[in-house]
């Protein structure tokens, strides 16, 4: 017949080995999740400064249109500039573009009517609160009579 089988107790030596394969899966899932963690805090970085690089690009073509539309006008600059501009429909027109293509945008044309420097300067203002401002400068004049 055959003999009764006795359990051995689990010797101290395959227990610790258990145990240390534990403790390096739970390292290597810290690892990953940190990792995971640094993905994602990157990828808002880059819509942040995706976003910021869309509005710089959208306010300079917006001073450049508005550069466009004195020289479109040249007998009616003088009326361009200040808080006259609104009372002039081309130029009603382009502030309310401004409003349209950046958060809380606002336009301005200064013109200097000796010289036809123009300062044309776009603001906008971010969700955060960030104010932020283009501004340019060039000259219209009308060709000498």
């Amino acid at each position: 017949m055959n003999a009764p089988r006795t359990q051995r107790a689990p010797s101290s030596r395959s227990s610790r080995v258990r145990g240390i394969a534990l403790l390096e899966v739970l390292v290597a899932l810290l690892i990953f999740m940190l990792g995971v963690l640094g993905l994602v805090g990157l990828q808002g970085a880059l819509t942040k400064a995706e976003t910021d690089t869309k509005f710089r690009a959208d306010a300079a073509y917006l001073a450049g249109e508005g550069v466009s539309r004195l020289w479109s006008d040249l007998n009616n600059m003088a009326t361009y500039t200040g808080s006259g501009c609104a009372s002039v429909a081309r130029c009603q027109e382009w502030l309310d573009k401004i409003a349209y293509r950046l958060p809380q945008g606002t336009g301005a044309l200064a013109i200097d009517a000796l010289t036809g420097d123009v300062t044309v300067t776009v603001s906008w203002k971010l969700p955060n609160g960030q104010t932020h401002q283009y501004v340019t400068h060039t000259t219209v004049a009308k060709k000498a009579s």
